[in-house]
C-alpha cells in the first residue's frame, strides 16, 4: 500500500460473527483505532438504553467513531434511506436530531445520508429540504452530511459521482460532501481516476472495497492503492473507512493491511 492515510472500520459489515456492541472492541484488537457504522437502531429514534448502550460500547473500546449513518430504513428489505420519501419525513427530521445527539457525544464529524429510492412519490425537492435540515444541524457540532452513489439497488437513483454533485450543489450549503465509496463508483461503471483528478476537494470520506465481489482489497481488480495514492497526492487527508464483506473471517480478512499501517502503534 503505498499511501500513508488512515483506516477505519466500518462495524455495520465487518465482525458480524460478533454482537453489535462487541465489535467496537473486536477493532481495536485487531489494531485500528477507528469505526463507522450504518444506523445501528431498528427505529428511527433509539431509546435512552440503546443509545447510552452504544455510545458506551464505542468509549469503552477506546476507539474514535469517524462516521454514523442516519436512519436508512429497513436496508435488509431493500430500503436505502428515507431522506427523499414524503411518507417518511417525520421520521427523518426526528432522526436527524437523535443521529446528531449521538455524533456529538462520541465526536463524530461525519453523517451519511442515503437519498432513498426511487419509488412512486420519492421528492427530489424534500431530499434538497431534508440534506439542508440535517446539513444545517451538522453544522451546530461543525460536522459534515454525506452523500453516496450506490450499486446493487436499482431503485436509488444515484449512481455516479455527478448524480450527487449536482443534488449537493441544488442544496447549497457548505458542509454537505461526496462519499467516494471507490466499490459503488467501479460497479456502477463511473471514471474513478476522474472523479479524482476531478473532485478531490469535494470528497468528504471515502469507502473502500474489491470488486467483484465486494470483499477485501487483494480479492478483485480494483486498483485501491493507487486511488488512495492519488487521492492522498490531490489532498484528501480524511479517513478511508474499510466497507467490504470479508471473503474469511473478519479477522483473516485484515491480512492485506499490515498491522503497523492500522493505526495504533505496535507494542
Amino acid at each position: 500500500m503505498s499511501h500513508a492515510l488512515r483506516h477505519a472500520v466500518n462495524c455495520s459489515i465487518l465482525f458480524t460473527e460478533l454482537p453489535l456492541l462487541e465489535r467496537p472492541a473486536a477493532v481495536r484488537e485487531a489494531g485500528f483505532e477507528a469505526v463507522e457504522f450504518w444506523w445501528p437502531f431498528a427505529a428511527a429514534v433509539p431509546s435512552d438504553r440503546e443509545a447510552e448502550a452504544f455510545v458506551s460500547a464505542v468509549q469503552d473500546a477506546g476507539v474514535q467513531l469517524v462516521g454514523l449513518n442516519f436512519f436508512a430504513g429497513d436496508m435488509p428489505a431493500g430500503d436505502r434511506g428515507v431522506v427523499s420519501s414524503p411518507k417518511r419525513a417525520g421520521e427523518f427530521r426526528d432522526n436527524v436530531e437523535a443521529t446528531i445527539g449521538i455524533g456529538e457525544r462520541l465526536g463524530c464529524r461525519a453523517f451519511n445520508a442515503l437519498y432513498g429510492n426511487r419509488d412512486e412519490d420519492a421528492s427530489d425537492e424534500l431530499a434538497v429540504e431534508n440534506l439542508g435540515l440535517a446539513a444545517r444541524a451538522a453544522a451546530r457540532i461543525d460536522a459534515t452530511v454525506l452523500l453516496e452513489p450506490v450499486s446493487g439497488a436499482e431503485r436509488y437513483p444515484l449512481r455516479t459521482a455527478a448524480d450527487v454533485l449536482a443534488v449537493i450543489d441544488r442544496v447549497q450549503v457548505p458542509n454537505l460532501g461526496l462519499l467516494a465509496d471507490l466499490y459503488h463508483l467501479a460497479v456502477n461503471g463511473d471514471d474513478v481516476d476522474r472523479v479524482i483528478a476531478e473532485h478531490t476537494d469535494r470528497i468528504a470520506h471515502v469507502q473502500i472495497a474489491d470488486a467483484p465481489g465486494r470483499n477485501e482489497p487483494g480479492t478483485g481488480t480494483l486498483p485501491l492503492d493507487r486511488q488512495l495514492a492519488a487521492l492522498e497526492s490531490n489532498g484528501y487527508a480524511g479517513w478511508v473507512a474499510l466497507e467490504y464483506k470479508p471473503s474469511t473471517t473478519t479477522n483473516d480478512s485484515f491480512g492485506w493491511l499490515p498491522r503497523e499501517r492500522r493505526g495504533l502503534p505496535t507494542s
